[in-house]
C-alpha cells in the first residue's frame, strides 16, 4: 500500500457512501500533491493545510471546477459524484483529531503520556505537566491525526511554531539554550529548558546556533501504544470550566507569596503594587532632579474592540470614554497587561510580545463588562490570574499562556460582569464581582490556586435570616447590589483581608429598600481563610447618590498623633476621608476633603453621618472614583485626585420649582494630612470633570507623584508641593494609574492611555 493509501484509510471520507476516489486521486492530483497528500514543488500540501480547513464544501468545489489559474492548476470537469468524493477527501485530510474516531484506550494513552512516555517532563495537558515544550491540552482541535502521528514518530519534521530549539550565546554570560519564542530584528525571547523566558536585546547576543532536530526525541513505542496514545491526545480538547486541575510542584523560579508580601522594588507584582494597597514604590532613580529627562521607551496597542462591538445603549453612551484601565504587573522579567478579554505576556524593555491569550467578548452583558474593560492580573507560582467580562476566574500558565484552570465565579442568572484584578492571599485567589448598578446580589470569592477549587464565597447583601438583613425593609434585597469590582488589599500582621463594596440598587430608587442596606458602601474586614467577617464600616447608609465604597483601602504603618498605629486611609465618594484603626475598626479621624458638602456636616462619635436637611443641589456629585491614591512616608502626606462638583437632585414635589444653579467643576491633585484631614495643598487641574476620566496616582522615594490629568496629559509632580515638574501629552484618555519598575538597572515608568501601554525612562 502506497503512502497516500495508508494517509486515505486513516482519515476516513466524510461521506462514506461514495466512490473510491483514490484512483482518481493519484491520477489528478498526486503529481502536484504528493501521494501522501503533503504537496511538492508544484503543489502545496491538502493534508493539514489551515486555509482549506476554514473553506466551505462549496468553496472546496469551486476551486477545483474552476481551477487556480494564477497558480497553475486547471479546472476539472468530474460527475458530481466523483467531485463529491474529491471534496469529502479534502475535508477529511483537515479534519482535526478532535472530529474522527480514533481507535484505541484513552486511560492506557493517558498512562503512557504520564509514566512510560515521560510526556509530562515537557509539555502540560489539562493542566498537569510542566511547560517546556507546548501545551497539548487543546491539541485535539489544532492537529490532524496525521499531524499527531507525525509530531510523536518525526518531530524534527513537524517543530511547532515558536519552539525551535537554539543555544543562544552571549556576549557577557553563559549562553542559554532553549527555545525561541519570539524574535525581531532587535530583540529576541528565550525560553530555557526549565521554562523560564530571557527577553535579550540581541546587542547582548554574540551567536545563536539554532538546531536543525527538535528537542523532543522521536517515540519509541509499541504499536499499541503508539494507538492508545493517539486516542488519548485525540481527546484533548481544551480545559473544561469547573474541572479542578491536578496540583503541580512550582518551578524554582515561581513566585511565591512571600515575595508578594516583600516585593523586591524592581517589580510590581500585584494591581497596586503591595497587597497594602499603597500606590507607593521604593525606586528612586527617577527624581526631583533628573525626572525633566524622561522620555518614552516604547508603546504596545491593544485592540479594544475585539470580534463585534455590543449594540446596546450603555456602550453607545459610553464608548467615547473607552479606554485601557489595566494596571501592568512585572514579575520575573516578564511584564503582564489586559485588555478586553485578553493578555499579553511583553518584554518590560521593549514592549515587544511574548504570547497572547483571547477569547471572545460576551454578548449580552451591561456596564463596565459589556466596553471590555479590565484592570489587570494577580500573580502566583507559575500561574497568571484573570477575570474574563463574563467573571469566570481563570488561570494560565506564565511561561506559555495556556489555561490551566477555569472557574465560574458566579451561578445565579444575574447581570453578573467582571472587571477586577484578582488578589493573592497565601494559596488563595481572591476576586469579586461587578454588576451592582443593574440588579445583583454582590459577592467575594476566595479559590485555590493551585486547582481552581472554590473555598469560600462571602454575601454583600444578606438574605433572609442572615445578620444585616433587618437592614433591608422591603424586596430589594434579592438585587442588592453591593459590587466588589476593586482589589482588595490585605494586612498580613492582623491577617485581615478588607474589600469595599459598591453602591446598592436601585441606586436612586429606594422604594423598596428602606434601612442602611447593609453591606453596602462599606469596607469589609475579612478572615482570609474562610470569608468570615471580623468587622465592617458603612460610609454612606442607604444611598441614593451612587457612592459606591469602591475606593482604595491603603493600609500603612506610621506615627499617628505621637503613637505607632496600623492604619487603613479611605478617601469616599462621599467627600469625606476616613482613618481607621485597621486592627479593630476604630474610626480614629472621618473629615471632608471637599469644599462644598450638602448632604451631611460631618460623621458623628457613632460613626453615623450627621445629615442635613435634604437640599436639590447634591454635593459632592462623585467625590473622588477607584483608582489609585498613595501615602508618603516623607511626607506623611496622603494623595488623592479629587472632584469638586454638584449636581442637581430633585426632592419629591421640587420639580415645580426653578432648577437651582450647578457651580462649575473642578477637578483637584490633593494631598490630605492624616491627622487632621485638612488639605494640605491642591492643584486644580484643567479639562472634563466627569468620572469617566480619573486617573490614579503613583508616588516615588524619588519625591515624585505621577498622575494622568483630564486632558491627557501625563505628568511628574513634586510631592512636597504638588508643582509639576515634568509633562507629555498623551492626547488619550486616562483612566487608570501608573507603576514603576526596574530591569538591567533601568527604572521604567508606565501607564495605560487610550488604547495603548506607554512606557517612560531616562536616557541611558
Amino acid at each position: 500500500m502506497t503512502a497516500a493509501h495508508l494517509l486515505l484509510t486513516l482519515l476516513p471520507l466524510a461521506t462514506p457512501q461514495t466512490p473510491d476516489i483514490r484512483p482518481t486521486y493519484d491520477k489528478l492530483c498526486a503529481g502536484c500533491h504528493g501521494l501522501d497528500a503533503r504537496g511538492t514543488q508544484q503543489g502545496p500540501g491538502l493534508s493539514g493545510n489551515f486555509r482549506l480547513r476554514r473553506r466551505s464544501n462549496q468553496q472546496l468545489r469551486n476551486i477545483i471546477v474552476k481551477g487556480v489559474p494564477s497558480a497553475g492548476m486547471p479546472p476539472f470537469n468530474l460527475p458530481d459524484a466523483q467531485l463529491d468524493a474529491l471534496v469529502a477527501l479534502v475535508v477529511s485530510l483537515n479534519t482535526t483529531a478532535a472530529g474522527v474516531p480514533i481507535p484505541g484506550d484513552k486511560a492506557a494513552g493517558q498512562a503512557f503520556f504520564r509514566n512510560q512516555g515521560k510526556c509530562t517532563a515537557c509539555h502540560m495537558a489539562q493542566g498537569t505537566g510542566s511547560p517546556i515544550g507546548p501545551d497539548l491540552s487543546n491539541v485535539a482541535r489544532e492537529l490532524t491525526v496525521d499531524q499527531l502521528r507525525d509530531a510523536l514518530l518525526t518531530p524534527s519534521s513537524s517543530i511547532a511554531n515558536g519552539y525551535t530549539l537554539a543555544t543562544v550565546h552571549l556576549r557577557n554570560g553563559a549562553p542559554i539554550k532553549g527555545f525561541l519564542r519570539n524574535r525581531t530584528r532587535f530583540d529576541i525571547a528565550v525560553q530555557d529548558l526549565t521554562g523560564r523566558l530571557h527577553p535579550l536585546s540581541l546587542d547582548q547576543v554574540a551567536k545563536i546556533d539554532e538546531a536543525k532536530a527538535s528537542h523532543m526525541p522521536a517515540l519509541k513505542a509499541a504499536p499499541a501504544d503508539l494507538q492508545n496514545l493517539l486516542a488519548y491526545l485525540g481527546s484533548l480538547t481544551g480545559i473544561k470550566p469547573e474541572t479542578s486541575a491536578i496540583p503541580q510542584p512550582p518551578s524554582p523560579d515561581g513566585i511565591t507569596f512571600e515575595q508578594l508580601l516583600n516585593p523586591s522594588p524592581n517589580d510590581w507584582l500585584t494591581y497596586n503594587g503591595h497587597l497594602s494597597a499603597n500606590r507607593y514604590s521604593k525606586l528612586d532613580q527617577i527624581n526631583r532632579a533628573n525626572v525633566g529627562k524622561l522620555a518614552m521607551k516604547w508603546s504596545f496597542t491593544i485592540p479594544l474592540w475585539q470580534q463585534f462591538l455590543p449594540d446596546t445603549p450603555y456602550f453607545r453612551e459610553n464608548m467615547r470614554y473607552f479606554g485601557l484601565e489595566t494596571v501592568p504587573i512585572v514579575a520575573a522579567g516578564i511584564m503582564y497587561i489586559t485588555g478586553p478579554n485578553q493578555i499579553y505576556a511583553l518584554d518590560p524593555r521593549t514592549g515587544t510580545q511574548i504570547w497572547q491569550y483571547s477569547r471572545p467578548r460576551t454578548p449580552g452583558l451591561v456596564s463596565d463588562p459589556s466596553l471590555g474593560t479590565n484592570r489587570g492580573v494577580a500573580i502566583l507560582g507559575d500561574n497568571i490570574f484573570f477575570v474574563t467580562d463574563d467573571a469566570r476566574l481563570l488561570a494560565l500558565n506564565r511561561t506559555t499562556g495556556r489555561l490551566v484552570w477555569e472557574a465560574v465565579m458566579p451561578h445565579e442568572p444575574q447581570k453578573y460582569g467582571g472587571t477586577v484584578a484578582p488578589l493573592i492571599v497565601k494559596d488563595l485567589v481572591i476576586a469579586g464581582v461587578a454588576g451592582g448598578d443593574w440588579g445583583i446580589r454582590g459577592f467575594i470569592a476566595a479559590y485555590k490556586a493551585t486547582t481552581g477549587e472554590r473555598v469560600w464565597k462571602t454575601w454583600t447583601v444578606p438574605t433572609d435570616g442572615e445578620p444585616g438583613i433587618e437592614t433591608w425593609q422591603g424586596t430589594a434585597y434579592k438585587l442588592g447590589g453591593g459590587s466588589t469590582w476593586l482589589t482588595g488589599s490585605y494586612d498580613a500582621s492582623t491577617g485581615t483581608l478588607f474589600w469595599a463594596t459598591g453602591n446598592p440598587y436601585p441606586n436612586s430608587d429606594d422604594s423598596q429598600r428602606g434601612g442602611d442596606n447593609l453591606y453596602t458602601d462599606s469596607v469589609l474586614a475579612l478572615n482570609p481563610a474562610d470569608g468570615k467577617m471580623k468587622w465592617y464600616y458603612q460610609f454612606t447608609p442607604h444611598d441614593t447618590h451612587d457612592w459606591d465604597a469602591t475606593e482604595p483601602n491603603v493600609l500603612v504603618d506610621t506615627i499617628y498623633k505621637g503613637e505607632p498605629r496600623k492604619l487603613l486611609l479611605h478617601a469616599d465618594r462621599n467627600g469625606f476621608f476616613y482613618v481607621f484603626d485597621r486592627t479593630n475598626g476604630k474610626l480614629l479621624l472621618a473629615k471632608s476633603f471637599m469644599h462644598r458638602v450638602t448632604w451631611a456636616s460631618g460623621i458623628g462619635a457613632d460613626g453615623r453621618p450627621i445629615k442635613l436637611p435634604p437640599s436639590d443641589l447634591a454635593c459632592p456629585d462623585h467625590a473622588t472614583n477607584w483608582n489609585g491614591t498613595a501615602f508618603s512616608p516623607t511626607t506623611k502626606l496622603y494623595y488623592v485626585m479629587a472632584t469638586e462638583s454638584c449636581t442637581v437632585r430633585l426632592r419629591p414635589g421640587s420639580w415645580k420649582n426653578p432648577l437651582p444653579p450647578v457651580p462649575p467643576g473642578r477637578k483637584y491633585l490633593r494631598a490630605l494630612n492624616i491627622e487632621t484631614g485638612e488639605i494640605a495643598w491642591e492643584v486644580a487641574q484643567t479639562g472634563p470633570i466627569d468620572g469617566k476620566r480619573v486617573a490614579g496616582i503613583l508616588g516615588t522615594a524619588g519625591g515624585l507623584l505621577f498622575y494622568g490629568d483630564p486632558s491627557g496629559y501625563f505628568l511628574a509632580a513634586d510631592e512636597r508641593d504638588g508643582k509639576t515638574l515634568w509633562r507629555v501629552p498623551l492626547n488619550a484618555t486616562i483612566k487608570t494609574s501608573p507603576m514603576t519598575y526596574s530591569i538591567d538597572g533601568q527604572q521604567y515608568v508606565t501607564l495605560a492611555a487610550g488604547s495603548s501601554i506607554l512606557t517612560f525612562a531616562l536616557p541611558r
